[in-house]
């Protein structure tokens, strides 16, 4: 099995594009007992895609918003299959996202990581900033990690 990434456009890539949401769906939505659907994000068409492919099969994704100044941007939607976990997979898709991104002159990542996610993210460099909150009915931490240093 030889995994390859791909940043995707969904318009020209629907296959790769279709897979990324169904995975998205099934790992950061439906245990949450959300609809179909709800994986979508409203700047799902100004985000950018990557997708950790399985001769076409999704295991991996993440997406990246550009802030309006181009500075910085957030990194969302981050999802890995469960048969892949604990394979560095997550880590090889964050990295290439910053990769990707700090070639162009992004000086910081931010998320909204989910609180079972902070670890991971903080083994990556990423800090916490502010306080605790809720998104889609969990704890989540703004994190930070300036890809200058």
């Amino acid at each position: 099995m030889t995994i390859a990434l791909a940043w995707i456009d969904p318009a020209r890539d629907p296959e790769l594009y279709a897979g990324e949401r169904r995975l998205r769906f099934e790992v950061l939505r439906r245990p949450l007992g959300m609809p179909e659907g709800s994986e979508e994000n409203p700047a799902e068409a100004r985000a950018e895609h990557l997708v950790a492919h399985d001769a076409g099969h999704v295991v991996g994704c993440v997406m990246f918003l550009a802030d309006p100044d181009g500075q910085g941007g957030k990194l969302l939607q981050m999802a890995v299959a469960e048969a892949r976990r604990g394979q560095d997979l997550g880590r090889t898709l964050v990295r290439e996202l910053e990769r990707h991104v700090a070639a162009r002159g992004v000086a910081q990542v931010h998320m909204h990581a989910r609180e079972t996610a902070i670890g991971f993210y903080e083994r990556l460099g990423y800090a916490v900033v502010g306080e605790p909150f809720t998104e889609v009915g969990l704890p989540h931490r703004l994190m930070r990690r300036d890809l200058t240093l």
